[in-house]
C-alpha cells in the first residue's frame, strides 16, 4: 500500500533574522518597499514538499513513493534519498535545469518571507501517475502548475484517492481551478492564510468549500487545526513541542501524519491528531528533514497528548 507523494524536491536556504519583520516594514510605505534584513545565520537543507512529506511518512512506517523533478545539481539529493530508503524511482532528472531552490527568511515571531526558484519543478508534468504500481493513496502538494493539474486528473481517472495540498502554489490558481481540484480530490489541506485566499478567489465560505471533499483540514499554527467534514466542524488541539526552533516543514510533517492515518484506515480525527504530533516534533528541529524520532517515541508523544497510543 504505497502513498504517492507528488510535489517538489528543493534545496532550502534557510536564514534567521534576529528581529521582527514588523519593526522594519512600514505599512504606509509598502508601495515603495526597499528592505534589507541582516541574517547572520544561514544553512542549506534538503527540502521541497515531496521530500519533506515522504521523509516524515517513512519515519512513521509508511511507504512513500516520490514523484518529482530534479535538476543537474541534484545528484547529492538523490544519494540522500537512497540513504534514507526513500523510493525515488519516479524522480525525473533534468540536466538542463537547476533543482528548485527556496530562500527562506524567518523572524523571531516565526513569520517567513520566501523567494522560490522553481527550476526543474516546472517540468513535473513529464511524470505520469499511470507509470506507478501499487499506489492506494496520493497527495498533490506544491509543484509545477501543469504537474499539479495533470497529477490530480490522473489520480482521479485511476481511482486513487488523494489529498489536495496547494500550499504556496495556491497563488498559481484561479477560483475555478481551485474548485476543479476540490471536485477531483477526496481531501484537502490549507493553512489559515491559504484557506482565506481560496475563499476569496472562489467566493465561497470554508464550509461550502468543504462540501466538495470528504474532509477539509485547516492548520492554525500554534492554535492547532480544524476539520470541516460533512457539515461538522471539529477542532484538533496543538501538541506542545519540546522547544520551538524552526517552523520550516512543519506543515509537511502534519500532512505526513494525515496520510499515514488515512492510508491505514483511521478516522479523520485520529489522523489529524497524529498530524498534530508530527508538527510538534518537527518544529523542535532545524530544516524539514532532521527530526529522526522512531515510531515508539511518536506513540509516546501521542499518548501524552491524547491519552492513548495510536498503535
Amino acid at each position: 500500500m504505497s502513498t504517492l507523494i507528488c510535489g517538489s524536491l528543493a534545496y532550502d536556504n534557510i536564514m534567521i533574522f534576529r528581529d521582527r519583520f514588523r519593526n522594519h516594514i512600514l505599512p504606509e510605505q509598502i508601495h515603495i518597499l526597499n528592505v534589507s534584513f541582516l541574517v547572520p545565520e544561514m544553512r542549506c537543507e534538503y527540502g521541497g514538499c515531496a521530500g519533506n512529506i515522504a521523509f516524515s511518512l517513512k519515519l512513521l512506517g509508511g511507504d512513500p513513493v516520490i514523484m518529482a523533478a530534479i535538476g543537474s545539481d541534484g545528484d547529492d539529493y538523490l544519494r540522500y534519498l537512497d540513504s534514507n530508503g526513500l523510493d525515488r524511482s519516479h524522480v525525473l532528472a533534468l540536466g538542463d535545469h537547476l533543482t528548485a531552490q527556496a530562500f527562506i527568511t524567518t523572524d523571531m515571531d516565526d513569520n517567513q518571507i520566501t523567494a522560490f526558484h522553481p527550476g526543474a519543478m516546472s517540468f513535473s508534468h513529464l511524470n505520469h501517475v499511470s507509470d506507478t504500481l501499487g499506489v492506494t493513496l496520493g497527495i498533490v502538494a506544491p509543484d509545477g502548475r501543469e504537474g499539479m493539474i495533470s497529477h490530480a486528473r490522473e489520480m482521479k481517472t485511476l481511482g486513487i484517492p488523494f489529498l489536495f495540498d496547494p500550499g504556496q502554489g495556491l497563488a498559481m490558481f484561479s477560483g475555478e481551478d481551485i474548485l476543479r481540484f476540490l471536485d477531483l480530490a477526496e481531501y484537502a489541506c490549507f493553512n489559515d492564510y491559504e484557506v482565506r485566499m481560496a475563499c476569496d478567489r472562489t467566493g465561497l465560505s470554508i464550509e461550502r468549500l468543504s462540501d466538495s471533499v470528504e474532509a477539509l483540514f485547516v492548520t492554525l499554527g500554534g492554535e492547532g487545526s480544524v476539520i470541516y467534514s460533512n457539515g461538522v466542524i471539529c477542532g484538533i488541539p496543538c501538541v506542545a513541542p519540546d522547544v520551538v526552533v524552526d517552523p520550516t516543514g512543519c506543515g509537511d510533517a502534519y500532512r505526513a501524519g494525515l496520510l499515514y492515518g488515512i492510508s491505514n484506515g483511521w478516522d479523520i480525527e485520529k489522523s489529524a491528531r497524529l498530524a498534530s504530533v508530527m508538527g510538534a516534533i518537527k518544529i523542535a528541529y532545524r530544516g524539514g528533514q532532521n527530526h529522526r524520532l522512531g515510531r515508539d517515541e511518536v506513540a509516546r508523544r501521542y499518548a501524552a497528548a491524547f491519552g492513548k497510543a495510536p498503535w
